[in-house]
């Protein structure tokens, strides 16, 4: 079992930064992608970032020149720095781990509430 401990949430005033963390532990045998998802209060989730093993990244448009998606292959931990913060970037944060030869670990941590206001 594969366990996803976020950190680094809070209240932000606008503009402001934050920078998430997310570590993975447990049985990790193989990572292809880790990444951040977030979801307001009566909206689907959607995604923010990823980064894969290959350091390729993927962004949300809205969040695209604001936050960078970065990740410790030797911590197993993934991070995401979060400038320049709007009160649309209110959500709750989840982290996930996506692995295995055929796709099939799909892991996700608890959430972490990132509140941006003044």
């Amino acid at each position: 079992q594969v366990q996803l401990v976020e950190s680094g949430g809070g209240l932000v005033q606008p503009g402001g930064s934050l920078r998430l963390s997310c570590a993975a532990s447990g049985s990790i045998l193989s990572i292809n992608a880790m990444g951040w998802y977030r979801q307001a209060p009566g909206k689907q989730r959607e995604l923010v970032a990823t980064i894969t093993s290959g350091l390729r990244t993927n962004y949300a448009d809205s969040v695209k020149g604001r936050f960078t998606i970065s990740r410790d292959n030797a911590k197993n931990t993934v991070y995401l720095q979060m400038n320049s913060l709007k009160p649309e970037d209110t959500d709750v944060y989840y982290c996930r781990l996506r692995g295995g030869s055929r796709g099939e670990y799909d892991y996700w941590g608890q959430g972490t509430q990132v509140t941006v206001s003044s």
